[in-house]
């Protein structure tokens, strides 16, 4: 099966602080593949450079087939991220930010994003000041699914979101990886990859360890981290 993102020795370093070093992982069309780690770790600076918002120091990076500096933008185009702060302007409604992320891309998404609406209970007529940080989240969520990409990319998405509403967000995405989508899904809750994930790889203090098996327990997650300290 072909391989959706490939990323090769990836190093990005920040001066003092850390960033990632020497990355390398694959994954493969119709895959959930859980990015595991803890805050700080790495997930957001890699998921960053992937989608070429940070300049890397080292390494190449190839997005569904396509480099992802030279083809930043057709990458972007068939890409759906939701990064892990769901920041809008307070005073718009959320459907007129919904319609804001539609028009960006130049298409018209409003029967998919009203089938996604209805779903995780999204209430279009409310503005972004008057949101729970969940239902800022589900706005969010709604942007990058809308378009029906090749590749969604999730930064900590369900932090917020009721077990009801989580629940239905994962089925969502397994019914757009049953019709040929992929899924990178960082977080640091083990449970969702347990669950939820067919391969994993866990970041620790900026560099990769990939799982053989993404069906782990606590005490074996939690020696990823004890471990060299």
């Amino acid at each position: 099966m072909e391989n959706v993102i490939t990323i090769s020795h990836l190093t990005k370093n920040y001066g003092k602080h850390r960033g990632v070093t020497d990355v390398s992982l694959t994954v493969k069309k119709q895959d959930i593949f859980g990015f595991l780690g803890p805050n700080g770790a790495g997930k957001s600076t890699t998921i960053r450079s992937m989608l070429g918002f940070l300049k890397i120091n080292e390494g190449t990076i190839t997005i569904l087939g396509m480099d992802h500096e030279k083809d930043r933008e057709e990458i972007l185009k068939n890409v759906g991220y939701m990064p892990s702060e769901a920041w809008f302007y307070p005073s718009m409604k959320v459907c007129d930010v919904i319609r804001y992320a539609a028009d960006v891309r130049g298409g018209d998404y409003r029967e998919e994003a009203a089938k996604i609406c209805e779903r995780l209970k999204v209430d279009e007529k409310k503005r972004i000041k008057e949101l729970s940080l969940g239902n800022r989240k589900k706005v969010s969520i709604v942007c990058a699914m809308q378009h029906k990409p090749k590749l969604f990319i999730f930064d900590e998405p369900t932090s917020g979101l009721d077990p009801l509403i989580q629940k239905r967000f994962f089925e969502l995405i397994r019914e757009y990886v049953d019709e040929g989508a992929t899924c990178l899904l960082s977080t640091h809750v083990l449970s969702e990859v347990n669950k939820y994930c067919k391969n994993a790889a866990i970041m620790r203090e900026g560099r990769l360890t990939m799982l053989e098996s993404p069906k782990i327990d606590d005490e074996t997650f939690l020696r990823f981290y004890e471990e060299e300290e």
